[in-house]
């Protein structure tokens, strides 16, 4: 029967534990909130000055997520190992994640493996890997 004694008594700690992390998190939420409040106050603060300077005030949302649709980098390199030993630009934009690239990006690919050494012109519009 004593045993029952020390449980109480470790359950009453881990009470004590469990409302002190509940007290923690109470508090640390509501210091987000402020601080949030306060980033969008100086984000206001932020447009309304440029705009007095005559500037339109910098939209840092909408330019981060066009530049995340573009996609991320690129390993060429990795890209020239799935090539066969002939190809063309066609099949480079075959490729998985290339299809949305532009031609001027692939054709400086080429362009950089040509300037290497690893790629050879062999006729317009068609490449042989070294």
């Amino acid at each position: 029967m004593p045993r029952k004694a020390a449980t109480n008594s470790a359950t009453s700690a881990f009470r004590q534990v469990q409302e002190q992390a509940r007290t923690l998190l109470i508090n640390l939420r509501k210091e987000i909130r402020t601080k949030e409040a306060e980033l969008r106050r100086l984000k206001e603060e932020e447009s309304r000055l440029g705009l007095l300077v005559g500037g339109p005030a910098a939209a840092v949302g909408p330019r981060e997520a066009r530049g995340a649709m573009r996609g991320g980098r690129i390993n060429w390199r990795a890209v020239l190992e799935q090539m066969p030993k002939q190809f063309k630009a066609s099949d480079v934009r075959a490729v998985r994640g290339l299809k949305a690239k532009r031609p001027s990006e692939i054709f400086a690919a080429i362009t950089r493996w040509i300037n290497a050494g690893v790629v050879k012109r062999k006729t317009r519009g068609l490449y042989e890997r070294v």
